[in-house]
This record gives C-alpha cells, sequence and structure tokens, in this order.
C-alpha cells in the first residue's frame, strides 16, 4: 500500500452551500453598541468609533462561508489500495458554549476506487462547517459524513486537533491545552493497519504530542 501526502491549495471553484438567511448587519451593530454601554464604555469614544459596523461586518462575513457546486472528482481507474491523506489544513471557528474562538488542524484521508478527490476541496469542506458556532466533536463529524458522501464510501478518515480559547484565555487558562477528535468508518474501522497508517501520517504532520 502506498501513502500520498498533499496540502490543499487555496482556492476551488466547488464548495458547499451557504446559510439559509442574510444576517441583518444593521441590526447586530446596534446589538454590539448596547453591548458596549452595558460593558461601561463609550461606543462614540475614540477608537470605538466604527468599532459596531465592523464587527458586524465581521459576522456575517464569517457566518456565510463562500457557496459552490458539486464537488470536483478526477477519474483514476488504475488506482488500487493507495490511502490519501490531505493534512495541513488550519481553520477557525467559535465554539457555541462562550463564542470564543478555536483553531482547528484538519486531517482527512480516503481510499479512493476508480477516481480521486480535488484536493482543494478538502479545505473548501473544512472552511464550511468551521464558518458557523460549533463544537470540534461535530465539526469532526460533519466533515467526515460530507466526504462520506463526496466519495460514496465511508472508507473516510478525519482527525482533527483544537486550540480552544474558551479553555485558554478563560477558566483554567491552559493555554497548552490541545483536544483531538477522530472519526472513522467504513475499512478505517475494521483494518487496523489502515487506520494506523492514518494516525501515524496524522501524527508527524501536526509535529507535536
Amino acid at each position: 500500500m502506498t501513502t500520498s501526502v498533499a496540502s490543499p491549495a487555496a482556492a476551488l471553484t466547488a464548495a458547499v452551500p451557504g446559510p439559509a438567511a442574510a444576517i441583518d448587519t444593521g441590526r447586530v451593530a446596534d446589538l454590539i453598541t448596547q453591548l458596549l454601554v452595558e460593558l461601561g464604555e463609550d461606543p462614540v469614544r475614540e477608537g470605538l468609533i466604527g468599532t459596531p459596523d465592523r464587527v458586524a461586518a465581521w459576522w456575517s462575513a464569517f457566518l456565510s462561508p463562500d457557496g459552490a457546486t458539486t464537488a470536483t472528482c478526477f477519474t483514476e481507474s488504475q488506482l488500487s489500495g493507495q490511502l490519501v491523506i490531505v493534512g495541513g489544513m488550519s481553520v477557525w471557528s467559535l465554539c457555541e458554549h462562550h463564542m470564543l474562538p478555536m483553531n482547528l488542524q484538519v486531517t482527512a484521508g480516503y481510499v479512493p476506487d476508480g477516481e480521486v478527490v480535488g484536493l482543494s476541496k478538502f479545505g473548501r469542506i473544512a472552511q464550511h462547517f468551521a464558518g458557523q458556532l460549533q463544537v470540534q466533536e461535530r465539526f469532526t463529524r460533519q466533515v467526515a459524513e460530507y466526504l462520506t458522501g463526496v466519495i460514496g464510501r465511508e472508507d473516510v478518515a478525519v482527525a482533527v486537533r483544537g486550540v480552544h480559547l474558551c479553555m485558554s484565555m478563560r477558566g483554567v487558562r491552559m493555554e497548552e491545552a490541545r483536544t483531538t477528535t477522530v472519526h472513522t468508518g467504513g475499512r478505517f474501522g475494521t483494518d487496523p493497519v489502515l487506520s494506523q497508517q492514518f494516525l501515524t501520517v496524522t501524527a508527524g504532520l501536526w509535529g507535536a504530542p
């Protein structure tokens, strides 16, 4: 068995659907202004002028990832017994419990059968599911389930290593804490050699215990 490791390209013509409803940035800006007042700040002082609008624009952009069409797949009829791992994907999301950022390093693997998935598709999928209020466990499952639908089989594995500011800057304030989640399906759940290969390469890509 051979192993191919690649990082996603920067752009992709295909992606996944965006949110169902548009965000009222004017209303969000008003709420941010109210929040500043309740925190004892003066929204019209130097330094805060325009802040509510900037914050509202960011929320709208973050929660509205690019939409797209179908996945890009390429026919490769001679592939057999190959493990493809796409790593080096780093996305930002927001913890839905405290609305603080979390940085998620994503590695995905699959066993192709007759066709391969365009590499940058992996990054687009990760960005889409990160662009919402999330928990890492659900994010990992969503990425894996979407990839399963793309390749049409359950031979998919996804590992995510997260840094959560809700743990680093509040509560116990453990800056070095990392959370790892792994979702495996199909052969990754039944073939210990395949599973170990994926985890070994993933650990090497992350470069840290």
